[in-house]
């Protein structure tokens, strides 16, 4: 019997899996067990294939190859090449004991070729925590592994590589891992916008305290446009942040050879399904939008088209920042801290609120429209604002230049700044994520309460939507540089948190 090592993904995290395979007298079969999927059955086909296409003999005998802990289901095919070690190993091909020290990961083809897997860089990190030290991976995903500090990583690219870095061979050369790479300034910039100061100053807000966002008007107006310039005004990702973001587009992508810079930015479209929204899949479910969104910005334009499910399926990852997915056999944790940007029309048309317009929607057409959007939806959205259709030509030769994302980004940076240091004992960093309890008990009262209570009083605001008001007065306040928000700022909270015509 020998033994290898490799990783089962539950979701992000990772559990060391052994590969244990053993030979004994009787027909020549081999009998795969330990819950695999189908590409994981298949294995045994690929590694009997590369094993002789690599000048090697495969077992002519009962071979059983057990995934412990047999009770897990396993899914993929990076299992190939711990297989095909294991099984090496059962004849003497490799030294036992040091392919039992390290964890080996990648796909094989039939003639031995090794080729790139999903979800090397979060099994890796999930194996490091365990205490592995020492992996094997494909070479071309040298760089995705290298990200991994204190991981000694080995790439190899056919099989007979895997024989000789077995027996204290090298193996591939370890690439120099790049920096994080800038795609530059993200495009649109606000500098493309003419007008809409106001729809900028909601855009501004959100972004300075990630708060989330809901622009609503009739066509052409810009919701759109406006929205699509957040992230070019976002400040940048942390180290930690980027090493999260790039662990989940690990699981969808075979290629993430660097540490993004910039936020993700995700904007599915209204036909997407429940599972590519929130991930999904038959037996291990995979990341949907709102987790390639981490960090980000998720960005729903045209709501109301949306299913009402999919709509719905946003409640809970909006306030705990995270999905979980229930399967039969097994549930999945994803990271989902995203920042909603939603964009509507008015009515079906889209002419309801359009001066002079000819809206042909009925009453309850339009009231339905608007339901699709649930109110559950709309109290968990920090900024609302209705953009009103142009009163005049956006051609204007003495028109002012607007200002561009630089510039409002680095207003952005300062609010952020002043956010960080106000919270540097807790485990928030910007105040929309600040829970209501250290709101009202940690934090200095904002003046000007009496309009919140005001408002309260009369219906306009819910438990949840008092935070939200309180946590945008702190984001107006620190863009204005004070260090406690003044009536001003919670007047302008409340207009912005009820959604006052703005143009």
């Amino acid at each position: 019997m020998a033994r290898a090592q490799s990783v089962a993904l539950l979701g992000m995290e990772a559990m060391v899996i052994d590969v244990e395979a053993w030979t004994g007298a009787g027909l020549p079969r081999t009998t795969m067990v330990g819950l695999p999927d189908a590409a994981l059955t298949q294995a045994k086909e690929r590694c009997r294939a590369a094993v002789l296409s690599s000048g090697h003999r495969w077992p002519s005998q009962v071979l059983t190859i057990n995934l412990t802990p047999a009770s897990l289901p396993k899914t993929g095919s990076h299992y190939d090449l711990a297989i095909a070690a294991a099984v090496l190993a059962t004849q003497r091909v490799v030294e036992r004991e040091r392919l039992e020290a390290v964890i080996v990961l990648g796909e094989l083809g039939l003639d031995g070729q090794v080729h790139s897997v999903r979800g090397v860089l979060p099994a890796l990190l999930g194996a490091h925590r365990t205490g592995v030290r020492n992996a094997i991976v494909p070479a071309t995903q040298l760089g995705e592994a290298g990200l991994v500090e204190g991981m000694s990583v080995t790439g190899v690219r056919h099989l007979s590589e895997l024989v000789t870095v077995l027996n204290g061979g090298p193996g591939a050369p370890v690439p120099a891992l790049s920096p994080p790479v800038d795609p530059g300034p993200a495009s649109p910039d606000l500098r493309d916008i003419v007008g809409l100061p106001s729809a900028r100053w909601a855009l501004e807000v959100a972004a300075a305290g990630r708060h989330h966002l809901y622009f609503h008007g009739p066509p052409g107006v810009g919701k759109t446009l406006v929205a699509s310039c957040l992230p070019s005004i976002l400040p940048p990702l942390t180290p930690s942040e980027a090493m999260e973001v790039a662990a989940v587009h690990s699981l969808v992508e075979t290629t993430v050879d660097h540490l993004p810079s910039r936020p993700p930015y995700a904007a599915p479209h209204h036909s997407a399904s429940l599972a590519s929204l929130i991930g999904g899949g038959a037996r291990v479910a995979r990341p949907g939008a709102i987790s390639l969104a981490h960090r980000g910005v998720l960005f729903l334009d045209e709501a109301p088209e949306f299913s009402a499910a999919a709509m719905e399926s946003l409640r809970t990852p909006l306030e705990s920042g995270e999905i979980i997915l229930g399967r039969s056999h097994m549930a999945v944790r994803y990271p989902a801290r995203f920042q909603l940007v939603l964009a509507a029309n008015p009515c079906p048309c889209g002419l309801a609120s359009t001066p002079g317009s000819r809206c042909s929607c009925t009453p309850m057409a339009i009231r339905r429209y608007g339901a699709r959007v649930s109110g559950p939806i709309l109290d968990r959205v920090d900024i609302r604002a209705h953009i009103l259709p142009l009163r005049h030509s956006l051609i204007q030769p003495d028109s002012p230049a607007s200002e561009d994302s630089a510039v409002v980004a680095s207003r952005v940076e300062a609010a952020r700044q002043r956010q960080a240091r106000r919270l540097k004992d807790t485990p928030w960093l910007t105040n929309a994520e600040v829970p209501g309890a250290y709101l009202r008990k940690r934090l200095p009262r904002p003046e000007g309460m009496s309009v919140v209570d005001r408002a309260v009083s009369l219906g306009q605001l819910s438990a949840r939507g008092v935070d939200k008001v309180i946590r945008v007065a702190w984001t107006v306040a620190d863009l204005m540089g004070v260090d406690r928000p003044t009536v001003e700022h919670v007047t302008v909270a409340l207009a912005l948190r009820q959604g006052e015509e703005i143009g």
